[in-house]
C-alpha cells in the first residue's frame, strides 16, 4: 500500500435537504470525497484544497484527519468555506445549488505521487482551475493522471466555455470518468458512443461512464469492457462517482499499473478493476451522505 496517490480539488461541506424535511450538513465536495475515499481503502493519499478557518473548514479538517488524509499544501486560500445546498429526491438522487470560490496556494511536490487525481469544479473553475492544470502538466511525466468529470451545470453552466475547459483536463488524462449524465450535459449532439470515442480521441487512454444501476463501461484501445452495478438500497447518491473513482485508483495501483502512461490492460483485470470500483460506490449509496466504505467492509 506504499503508492501514494496526490488528489487536488474543492472540499465544501454539503447542506442537505431531505424529502422528508429533515436539513443535515455532511462535510464533502468531490475531490475531498476521493481523497477520504482512498485513505479509507487504505491509499496512502496527499490532498491539495482550499477550506476557511470557519465552522464548515473545521468539518472539513476533520473529515479529512479521521480518515488519514494529508494536506498537500496550506488550505487558506479562501474566506469562506465552500457549501453546496444539495436536495434529495425520492429516488435518493441529489441535485445540488453551491456558495463556492476556489483557490489554491503552492503545492508541494514530493513525496511523488504514482497518480495525479482531479475532478468536478477544483479542475474548471477559475482561478484555481489554471493551478491545477499546471500542476497536472508538471507531473503528468511520472504520475499517471485521472480525471473525473464530475460535471456541476449548477455553478459552471455547459456552454462553449466550459466544454472547452473540460476538454483542456481531458488532454492531459490517461482515464477519464464519466457518468452518462456528465457526457449529455457537455456534448448534447453526441450520443454515448461518440462522446466517449471525442474523449478518447483527445488523448484519454481510458474513459470509464458510469450509467447508475445501469452499470459501467471501460472503452480503451482494446475495446470495451462492461460490468453491471450492484443491486442495493438507496439513502441517497452523495458521493458515490467519487468512492467509484478511488476505488479505480486503488484497485490499479494495487495491480502496480500506476506511475507514467497506462498501457493495455486484460479484460479480467479490466472487470476486477470495475467490479471493486462497483462494490465501493454501492456500499457510499446505501448510507446517507459521502461516506465511502473502509478496506474492511470491502471484504
Amino acid at each position: 500500500m506504499d503508492a501514494q496517490v496526490l488528489v487536488v480539488g474543492e472540499s465544501l461541506v454539503d447542506v442537505v435537504h431531505r424529502a422528508s424535511g429533515e436539513r443535515v450538513e455532511y462535510a464533502g465536495g468531490s475531490a475531498a470525497n476521493v481523497a477520504v475515499a482512498l485513505a479509507r481503502l487504505g491509499r496512502p493519499v496527499r490532498f491539495a484544497t482550499a477550506f476557511a478557518d470557519d465552522h464548515h473548514g473545521s468539518m472539513v479538517r476533520d473529515y479529512l484527519e479521521a480518515a488519514g488524509v494529508r494536506l498537500a499544501c496550506d488550505p487558506a486560500a479562501i474566506d469562506r468555506t465552500a457549501t453546496a445546498a444539495a436536495t434529495i429526491g425520492a429516488d435518493g438522487a441529489a441535485s445540488y445549488e453551491f456558495d463556492l470560490e476556489w483557490r489554491l496556494l503552492p503545492v508541494e511536490r514530493e513525496p511523488a505521487p504514482v497518480a495525479v487525481h482531479t475532478c468536478s469544479l477544483g479542475a474548471v473553475l477559475a482561478p484555481g482551475a489554471e493551478d491545477v492544470l499546471t500542476l497536472l502538466e508538471e507531473l503528468r511525466g511520472t504520475a499517471t493522471v485521472t480525471y473525473d468529470v464530475n460535471a456541476r451545470p449548477a455553478i459552471t453552466g455547459t456552454g462553449p466555455d466550459v466544454v472547452a475547459r473540460v476538454e483542456r483536463v481531458a488532454r492531459l488524462a490517461d482515464l477519464v470518468r464519466a457518468s452518462d449524465e456528465d457526457l449529455e450535459a457537455l456534448w448534447p449532439e453526441l450520443d454515448l458512443a461518440e462522446a466517449v470515442a471525442h474523449l478518447r480521441g483527445l488523448g484519454a487512454a481510458v474513459v470509464v461512464v458510469t450509467r447508475g444501476a445501469d452499470g459501467a463501461s471501460w472503452t480503451s484501445a482494446q475495446g470495451e469492457v462492461v460490468v453491471a452495478s450492484r443491486r442495493v438500497e438507496v439513502a441517497d447518491t452523495i458521493g458515490a462517482g467519487d468512492t467509484f473513482g478511488a476505488a479505480l485508483l486503488d484497485a490499479l495501483a494495487e495491480r502496480g499499473l500506476l506511475g507514467g502512461r497506462l498501457g493495455p490492460i486484460g479484460d479480467d483485470v479490466v472487470v476486477e478493476v470495475l467490479e471493486h470500483a462497483a462494490r465501493a460506490a454501492a456500499i457510499t449509496v446505501s448510507r446517507p451522505g459521502a461516506d465511502p466504505p473502509w478496506r474492511h467492509e470491502m471484504a
